[in-house]
């Protein structure tokens, strides 16, 4: 990544904020200006801009506030003017891809650079955990799998007894990975794996957001392949095309909420579960919704 030159008299800006412990581009930026402001009260939106070279006095505001993005030319000069550089100007860049990207596809791509930076991941763990554990269809079921009283905490065993097999290579990191997390703990008593009771989250809405999309995703691709690798008797697929209201659609959602509780609940109650099912219910418009006609 090239680098903008030094607006002549202007001495470059030393980074202020950990670019690392951020995952919104926008909000660093805004941390970075507040910081500098308040470390030289000479600081402004118009020197920011000198530091980067910018034509326009207000560009960083405009970028700040969401009303301007920032391109493949742009980004180097923030980064010089910033003074990020090496691993930490490579970061930002990978967080506004990130934020700015218009797929599914490109945002996953950009997160999987993200989470993977030892200093990023050491500073918010849970993101890049929990983003892994909800993007991978088989972490929640082998969570589910040992609720078996056969199950053994062994990779080969793990990998061997799901549908599709993956390779125990995967069953080995994801086994690790629940064990950190607390998703599977190790009962005191009989020194057996089981399942933990943790609560997961993240200060981030855009990668809960991704993680979630991402497991519907490979759930729904699990529900397409059971049509040819599942003998019916063990699967029940249907569908139901049908013309209502917007109110009695919001009852129809209300419902299927309340008897997915239901589901839960009879499951949580069978203590002798030997099979992991996964259980998908989908609810959505095949037409336009009255008003939102222009919508892509």
């Amino acid at each position: 990544m090239s680098a903008a030159k030094e607006s002549k008299g202007v001495p470059r800006a030393a980074p202020s904020v950990n670019v690392f412990e951020f995952l919104d581009y926008r909000a660093f930026l805004r941390a970075h200006y507040s910081a500098e402001k308040a470390r030289r009260p000479a600081f402004s939106h118009r020197f920011f801009s000198r530091l980067a070279g910018l034509k326009s006095p207000n560009f960083l505001k405009l970028v700040m506030d969401g009303e301007r993005n920032l391109g493949p030319e742009t980004v180097p000069k923030f980064v010089h003017a910033i003074g990020l550089t090496g691993e930490a100007a490579s970061f930002f860049a990978d967080l506004v891809t990130f934020n700015q990207a218009d797929t599914v596809a490109e945002k996953n791509r950009a997160f999987e650079r993200i989470s993977a930076s030892r200093r990023f991941r050491s500073a918010k763990r849970i993101d890049g955990d929990l983003f892994t554990y909800l993007s991978h269809w088989y972490y929640p079921a082998i969570r589910e799998l040992a609720a078996r009283p056969d199950f053994q905490e062994n990779a080969k065993w793990i990998a061997a007894h799901l549908r599709p097999k993956i390779p125990a290579s995967d069953a080995q990191a994801a086994l690790n990975l629940l064990l950190s997390l607390g998703l599977l703990v190790r009962d005191e008593a009989t020194g057996k794996v089981v399942r933990g009771e943790p609560t997961l989250t993240t200060d981030h809405q855009t990668v809960r957001s991704l993680a979630v999309t991402n497991f519907h995703r490979q759930m729904l691709e699990r529900a397409s392949a059971s049509i040819e690798s599942i003998k019916p008797q063990h699967r029940d697929l249907a569908a139901l095309t049908v013309c209502v209201s917007p109110d009695t659609a919001a009852i129809v959602k209300d419902r299927i909420h309340r008897f997915r509780e239901e589901i839960t609940q009879i499951c949580d109650a069978d203590t002798k579960g030997t099979v992991v099912y996964q259980l998908n219910v989908q609810w959505f418009p095949l037409s336009a919704v009255p008003g939102e006609e222009d919508e892509k």
